[in-house]
């Protein structure tokens, strides 16, 4: 099979894409479904030790493959779209087009809200301070939303080159999606 240059740069971007986005929303899920419930659980002195030596490296991974993410999926949407004059004129474009909204406003979520706070905890973690409750709220709220939208975003990344969707159906499906995810934050909540 022989690949042109612009063939070769989008299997590139996809890759990184695909790998970069999964790190990122994995950790995403992690912090979410597993680290939230378990640090209700947990004593206060294992939350202490865990978050000085887990939570920077968790959250290193999680901020720099939300930036590479993005900026792969900014390669593959010129590539693929924009370079052929068609930024929302096909369902396809109108589909991927709302799931780069969705992906930058979560890393929007990840480099003004989660990170900063995040390390405004550990670093009072590390000096045996009492954090500003307030620092882990604004986190869990940014990563809470974050958890909502990555359900229609993920949606919109699938459906765009396999079921792309109309406008009535990208708002229908991604509240539907949200709706879903929101339901699981809740019980993850109890």
């Amino acid at each position: 099979m022989e690949f042109s240059s612009s063939a070769f740069l989008m299997f590139v971007f996809r890759w990184i894409h695909f790998l970069a986005g999964i790190t990122w929303i994995g950790l995403l899920y992690f912090f979410n479904l597993v680290n939230v419930p378990y640090t209700k659980i947990a004593e206060p002195k294992d939350r202490a030790a865990h978050v000085p030596k887990l939570m920077p490296i968790a959250l290193a991974w999680f901020r720099h493959t939300a930036w590479v993410t993005v900026l792969a999926g900014f390669g593959l949407i010129y590539l693929w779209y924009w370079r052929n004059g068609d930024f929302i004129s096909s369902n396809s474009a109108k589909t991927i087009f709302m799931g780069m909204l969705l992906g930058l406003v979560m890393l929007f979520n990840v480099w003004v809200f989660i990170w900063p706070n995040q390390k405004k905890v550990i670093e009072a973690t590390l000096k045996g301070e009492k954090a500003d409750p307030q620092w882990g709220k604004t986190a869990l709220y940014a990563s809470r939303t974050n958890f909502v939208l990555s359900f229609p975003m993920l949606l919109y990344m699938g459906s765009a080159s396999h079921t792309p969707l109309d406008w009535l159906w990208i708002v229908i499906t991604g509240v539907i999606a949200a709706a879903i995810a929101g339901a699981l934050v809740l019980y993850v909540q109890k």
